[in-house]
């Protein structure tokens, strides 16, 4: 439809997304931080990879360093910006290709994590739209190549959920439903606030305890304190989440009060939780690193302050108490400025009220 799109961040989940619009003809540019990824690209094309039932694929694309941007000024404006930068990159990486949107052009927060208000505190609300990737298990394995731990979600995992902020259904954000769905199941959505606190409530319950322990999501499952511990992370968010008024969707494929009612004990919903999850290992889902584990292995920063951080700031206002947030954020920081090294031991011999 003859729009130009900018991927700032092609990462795991902005290479993957981006490298089937490329492939299907999209006027893409992906914008990037690392030399040696952009460098990869460019001599030998965008490849993906998946760990079962997908043909590899390698697509040419363009792409560019984030010092080379300017050069684009010559160029047509982009109409759609996704940012797929970490969340402690949001702000400068939406500062910096504001001024190169066309008029009518627009942002797309394609993250984890809640960042719609920081950009639209960048470039308005009007220009603001998000993204949810739900259980994508994609990796940046190497320069220019992403894997992605899985095959298709398809029909039975709907993995994108597009929406505005104000909840309408509008051509633009079917348009990034089009795009999106060019890679994997997507589902435009009146409701991104529910979706983006339910995915929020996902990354918290998994993310933090494979960085802090360095276990794979299937190995935390299959732990009876680690896989309840992550009930109780699930359980503090939910509860927060509801006192801000969000209308919650499924998490983890469950009702959110399945996973509520397990961290706080009832003794029902512990037996559905630990039923669900341990079957999901069992079929062979969790056989990945989540995002933050990944990165505490690669030595980056993690956005463990934008995902249980971010949980237990909100629930101080609220009166709600967060205890296992709190102390999940912690120690993943402690981890990640390396006063300590991963070990299951952590949670394991964790003691709360």
């Amino acid at each position: 439809m003859g729009y130009r799109i900018a991927i700032v961040g092609a990462g795991a989940v902005g290479g993957y997304a981006g490298a089937y619009m490329a492939q299907a003809g999209e006027d893409v540019t992906f914008i990037d931080m690392w030399p040696e990824n952009v460098e990869a690209m460019r001599s030998k094309g965008l490849r993906i990879t998946h760990i079962r039932d997908v043909p590899e694929f390698t697509v040419p694309v363009k792409a560019i360093h984030l010092t080379e941007l300017q050069n684009t000024v010559k160029q047509k404006p982009f109409d759609i910006a996704f940012i797929c930068v970490k969340s402690y990159d949001t702000a400068w990486a939406t500062t910096m290709i504001q001024q190169y949107l066309s008029p009518g052009g627009f942002v797309v927060s394609l993250q984890n994590c809640m960042n719609e208000e920081t950009i639209a505190g960048i470039v308005g609300w009007g220009r603001t739209l998000g993204a949810i990737a739900s259980s994508i298990t994609v990796e940046l394995t190497e320069p220019g190549h992403v894997r992605r731990a899985s095959g298709k979600g398809g029909k039975a995992h709907t993995v994108y959920r597009v929406g505005e902020v104000h909840g309408r259904i509008t051509e633009r954000a079917k348009e990034i439903g089009r795009l999106t769905a060019l890679s994997d199941s997507t589902h435009v959505t009146p409701n991104l606030w529910g979706e983006r606190w339910s995915k929020l409530v996902t990354n918290g319950m998994a993310n933090g305890l494979s960085a802090c322990t360095g276990l794979i999501s299937k190995d935390i499952l299959l732990n009876d304190t680690l896989r309840r511990f992550g009930a109780r992370l699930g359980a503090e968010g939910v509860r927060v989440g509801q006192a801000l008024g969000y209308e919650l969707e499924e998490i983890h494929h469950m009702d959110p009060e399945i996973i509520a009612g397990a961290g706080e004990g009832n003794a029902a919903a512990t037996k559905e939780y630990d039923e669900h999850r341990i079957a999901e290992a069992n079929k062979g889902g969790g056989a990945h690193r989540p995002s933050m584990g990944q990165d505490m292995v690669k030595g980056r920063r993690t956005e463990i302050e934008f995902i249980n951080g971010f949980i237990v700031d909100k629930a101080k206002p609220l009166g709600i108490a967060t205890p296992a947030n709190a102390a999940l954020t912690e120690i993943v920081k402690r981890v990640e400025r390396g006063e300590i090294a991963p070990d299951p031991r952590h949670i394991l011999e964790l003691r709360l009220n």
